[in-house]
């Protein structure tokens, strides 16, 4: 297993996400604590040292399961982290309880990690908002009382997102979970979020690295391109070794779902293989080619000058080529969420004024449409 330094720790490159364990007939709410228990055995016996959950994952079971697979090895022997479940704006009040309540479920008297829980457009006002809430001043003070070690953030927002995060409470945040991969590369603009982590010093934790399984399995020409530079590697693995070829990354969270998975991921982290800079440009074309059908926004802005509703258009294409590429998922509807409905893609009236304007033409009441007909709203 490859180890990463952070701070006076050694922690495996390779981390246990317990976001997608194995569940029983399909019930994503009953975690096969059996199946789970032999992966985190497996896991354990060979090198893997930090074990991520949340307060929401598996409908509230996640943090139970790993906290009773963990709990029968020596508490010394991991690292443990989860979340404060500010994905939902119901909880903001809740701080102090849902703390205790997440000991009390993982069965211990402390987080290693514990992270702010995905810092984005919905949530980012309640988040700043430690006057009313007071969520940043009680997670502090868990740190100093010793029960939160290291304090942190995960973040799905756009890049401005996180930088009012970060102007408000980064001298304070120790890491930084992002979506990466070489899909979001460009997509969810990871590669500017890494570099403004850079910036403030703070290393990067990574989620989704395979894209919830979307980048284990190709298109035939696209394996055919990357088996002729590595003819040994998988297929997953590309996935994995673009990431070892990021500096900033420590930690790569792998939500696995059976032990096979596990096994193949293990694997690939007995050595540490970077890309080169040939294989790079290799594996982003490939991306490239994915993602074909994205609008090539580049946010000159000049369409929202020229928009009667006064709507963020380049804001809601890049949300609306995450959603595309991804045929759904919660990223946009979660930033939806935080737009009143005049401003959100159903408010266009497709006076097609902006596309007067784009300088790469793009059809955007067309797109403003679609998205709305995507959302489930009706479109103009």
């Amino acid at each position: 297993m490859i180890y990463k330094a952070f701070q006076d720790m050694k922690l495996s490159a390779l981390g246990m996400g317990a976001m997608r364990l194995p569940v029983l007939d399909g019930d994503d709410g009953r975690v096969d604590e059996a199946a789970a228990q032999a992966m985190v055995d497996y896991a354990m016996a060979h090198g893997v040292n930090y074990y991520d959950t949340a307060w929401g994952y598996h409908e509230g079971c996640s943090e139970t399961a790993l906290g009773a697979a963990l709990k029968k090895h020596p508490r010394e022997c991991f690292y443990l982290a989860t979340k404060f479940p500010g994905y939902d704006l119901d909880n903001m009040p809740k701080v102090k309880e849902i703390f205790a309540k997440q000991l009390e479920k993982c069965q211990v008297d402390y987080f290693d990690f514990y992270l702010f829980h995905n810092v984005c457009e919905l949530n980012i006002e309640a988040y700043l908002n430690d006057a009313k809430y007071g969520i940043f001043s009680h997670l502090m003070e868990q740190k100093r009382q010793g029960r939160i070690r290291h304090l942190g953030f995960s973040c799905h927002g756009s890049l401005e997102t996180m930088k009012r995060f970060l102007d408000a409470y980064g001298k304070d945040m120790e890491f930084c979970q992002i979506q990466l991969n070489y899909v979001d590369w460009t997509l969810q603009d990871a590669r500017a979020k890494v570099e403004l982590l850079r910036e403030w010093g703070i290393p990067v934790w990574v989620m989704e690295p395979v894209r919830g399984g979307k980048l284990a399995k190709l298109a035939p020409e696209a394996e055919a391109k990357l088996k002729a530079l590595r003819p040994e590697e998988s297929i997953v693995s590309w996935a994995f070794r673009f990431l070892q070829s990021i500096p900033e990354v420590v930690v790569t969270l792998s939500g696995m779902s059976d032990l096979e998975q596990m096994k193949e991921n293990i694997a690939t982290y007995e050595t540490e293989k970077p890309l080169t800079e040939a294989e790079r440009e290799t594996l982003l074309a490939v991306a490239g080619n994915m993602m074909a059908g994205k609008l090539p926004c580049t946010a000159c802005r000049y369409c929202t000058s020229h928009c009667p509703m006064e709507l963020n258009i380049p804001f809601l294409l890049e949300l609306y080529n995450e959603h595309s590429f991804t045929g759904g998922g919660f990223i946009a509807p979660m930033a939806m969420a935080s737009l009143p409905p005049e401003k959100q893609p159903s408010a266009c009236v497709g006076c097609r004024s902006c596309e007067a304007v784009c300088p790469q033409q793009i059809k955007i009441s067309e797109a403003m449409a679609d998205f709305a007909a995507k959302l489930g709203k009706n479109p103009w």
